[in-house]
């Protein structure tokens, strides 16, 4: 563990000697990561858990730019590549990357496929408020390390 200082706060956080890649693979193996927007942060982390042995499938609003950026990144419809209700419902982990507004906007489609079990997790968070509740990775105060 280390403890790193993000904008004033000490937070303390496990490093990748604790935890190496080949540690999280095994732990994730049965999971399934559904990255909910291939917008602006969507193809940077889908590409790199997929690229390092995870199981992603993509959820995008079909016919749309970033959909035919997911089938050039080779992403495959029907197969790793879904409407976003779809990947909701296939994933086990739900990475909201969706914008501010899409976040808001979706949150019912989203929270109705939240199942017992599954977990949410956002790598930004500005429009999120959070209530008792279980498995949600919030994002890191500083970013993500």
């Amino acid at each position: 563990m280390a403890t790193i200082n993000f904008g004033g706060v000490d937070e303390t956080v496990i490093t990748r000697d604790e935890y190496p890649l080949f540690k999280a693979q095994a732990y994730l193996k049965d999971e399934v990561i559904a990255v909910i927007g291939y917008g602006v942060q969507g193809p940077g982390q889908a590409l790199n858990l997929r690229d390092n042995g995870f199981n992603v499938i993509i959820g995008q609003r079909q016919n749309s730019p970033s959909w035919e950026k997911a089938l050039q990144d080779g992403w495959v419809e029907g197969e790793t590549l879904f409407s976003i209700e779809e990947a909701a419902e296939r994933g086990t982990i739900i990475a909201n990357l969706l914008s501010d507004a899409g976040q808001i906007a979706l949150w019912p489609t989203l929270k109705a496929r939240l199942t017992p079990g599954k977990t949410l997790y956002f790598s930004h968070g500005f429009g999120i408020t959070f209530n008792d509740q279980t498995n949600i990775i919030p994002p890191a105060l500083g970013g993500l390390q």
